[in-house]
């Protein structure tokens, strides 16, 4: 890296600790080169979202319920998978990336659905070779992930879903754009509804008791 690239490097880093919760920096015409760099540096503070769009790099850092949100509808995934028996794998905040394309994002949560032995036992996943995650979640409490869309659309990953605090959406990947659908084409009969409807009754009956009355209801739908 350049020395500009390095004084570049460390105002961001510093603009970053002073970043309030559900505040958004971004910085225009930063290279690729730059923008690997502090993914590196940033790893140590895995709160906060980075993106990168054709020189454009945006970090977020969400809110504590922001995360709170992200870290329920995971469970309720998990549990809707089991349920039917279906094999999945979670990968987090993964950050998906390819230089060729200029683009790269995080999610706030990330599925592969089935066929886990297309990423299995790999340290590293690389979108010129590996498939993308199926489902990318992206919460919207405080910052419209809309512009987020070319980048997953580019990276080839099939379907987003958004929570914005009262509604989740489901979006498919169809001729290089995401259309709202009902129901996600890899977990059959899981709705956004169910999904926002368990995310309410946390609010206010707590997570576990949320989580088994999300259960309950998927078991009536099997019936």
């Amino acid at each position: 890296m350049t020395s500009m690239s390095l004084l570049l490097a460390r105002e961001i880093l510093d603009a970053t600790t002073h970043l309030p919760d559900g505040a958004t920096l971004v910085i225009p015409q930063v290279g690729w080169d730059d923008y690997e760099h502090l993914l590196e540096e940033l790893a140590g503070r895995p709160h906060l979202r980075v993106s990168y769009d054709c020189g454009r790099l945006e970090i977020v850092s969400p809110s504590a319920k922001h995360e709170k949100y992200a870290e329920f509808i995971d469970d309720l995934v998990r549990a809707y998978a089991d349920s039917r028996n279906m094999e999945l794998e979670k990968l987090g905040h993964t950050t998906w990336r390819r230089e060729a394309l200029a683009k790269g994002a995080e999610a706030d949560g990330c599925y592969y659905i089935g066929n886990p032995e297309r990423i299995l036992g790999k340290d590293t996943i690389d979108l010129k070779s590996d498939p993308p995650p199926d489902i990318v979640l992206k919460i919207d409490i405080t910052n419209d992930s809309s512009r987020k869309f070319t980048i997953f659309a580019a990276l080839g990953v099939p379907e987003i879903w958004t929570y914005d605090g009262s509604t989740v959406r489901f979006y498919e990947l169809t001729d290089r754009q995401y259309r709202l659908v009902l129901e996600s084409r890899f977990l059959p009969g899981l709705t956004g509804k169910l999904l926002a409807d368990a995310v309410k009754i946390s609010a206010t009956r707590g997570q576990k008791t949320a989580l088994n009355v999300f259960r309950q209801s998927i078991r009536s739908r099997k019936k």
